[in-house]
């Protein structure tokens, strides 16, 4: 199955006393760009969730967002140093004193000088908090995934029948362009009945300036080779996998195979097919755009 290089995941867990929110969504883009904004906290885990994204996806760029809150008051313990407040506090009373300074000695000046708090923050298990934090990106990655892929068996769904309706106009074309020589034949022999006022009327030089006419115009080589890009394409959704770049690629053949089509027909329906035949192809294109 082909995947969608545009997709959204979210998952919410709570594992061992932290509750992790990971969200992750992609765009299209040529190559894989990832983006991982974590917490402070975490951004020792920051390979580990990138490796992660290369497991998931192989093009498209896509940006990981993760947020914790601990439970319980685990963060850490808020200690005042009290004795050192109060040098705090009689040092700057005996500067004013002395000074004869003006102003108050409040609480909030107090508070801010320099380690008065001391945060104890408790032991991390670094090995075991990105457990934790895969856990749950697993759980977001495959929410994701899973958006990638019905977006991407709609996309499938899409070029399929495109591939069909292009086949159908090749077709078309074919007979046509059998029509065109035998049309040409019919109006060159009444041309020259008309030229030379006689009803006898060589049949080998018709002959000839037909197959030279229809060596000319004919397209049989490039409607063989459109169809067989055709099943390419078919065989390529079928593989499935990052068939995106590919099926970029064999989009680029199969334009030029339409345009050497349209160069060598000068009757006006059969043009109006090519035209068709473009423009479904631009359709194929604008869509394989959004495939991984």
């Amino acid at each position: 199955m082909v995947k969608s290089m545009t997709g959204y995941g979210r998952a919410v867990e709570t594992v061992n006393g932290r509750e992790f929110t990971v969200e992750v969504r992609s765009v299209n883009n040529r190559y894989l760009d990832c983006t991982v904004k974590l917490p402070r906290s975490l951004s020792f885990g920051e390979d580990a969730v990138k490796q992660a994204v290369k497991n998931t996806v192989s093009r498209g760029k896509v940006d990981v967002f993760v947020s914790v809150r601990s439970e319980g008051g685990t963060e850490g313990k808020v200690t005042l140093n009290s004795s050192l407040a109060a040098g705090y506090a009689e040092a700057m009373r005996r500067m004013k004193a002395e000074l004869q300074l003006s102003g108050d000695i409040s609480l909030e000046l107090i508070a801010r000088m320099p380690e008065v708090f001391t945060v104890e923050k408790p032991e991390v298990d670094e090995e075991q908090l990105l457990k934790d934090l895969l856990f749950v990106a697993d759980k977001a990655f495959a929410g994701y995934d899973a958006m990638r892929s019905r977006e991407g068996q709609a996309l499938e769904n899409d070029l399929r029948s495109r591939g069909q309706t292009i086949l159908s106009l090749v077709s078309q074309v074919e007979a046509g362009s059998a029509q065109t020589v035998a049309d040409y034949r019919a109006r060159l022999e009444s041309k020259l009945r008309e030229v030379l006022s006689s009803t006898t009327i060589d049949e080998g030089r018709i002959l000839t300036e037909a197959a030279i006419f229809a060596d000319k115009v004919a397209v049989d080589e490039e409607t063989v080779r459109l169809r067989s890009h055709l099943e390419q394409m078919d065989a390529m959704l079928t593989a499935g996998g990052s068939v995106g770049r590919k099926l970029d690629f064999l989009l680029q053949e199969m334009n030029r195979e339409a345009n050497t089509i349209g160069s060598k027909c000068s009757d006006v329906r059969l043009a109006r097919l090519v035209v068709e035949i473009k423009a479904e192809l631009e359709k194929i294109r604008e869509q394989t755009q959004n495939i991984e």
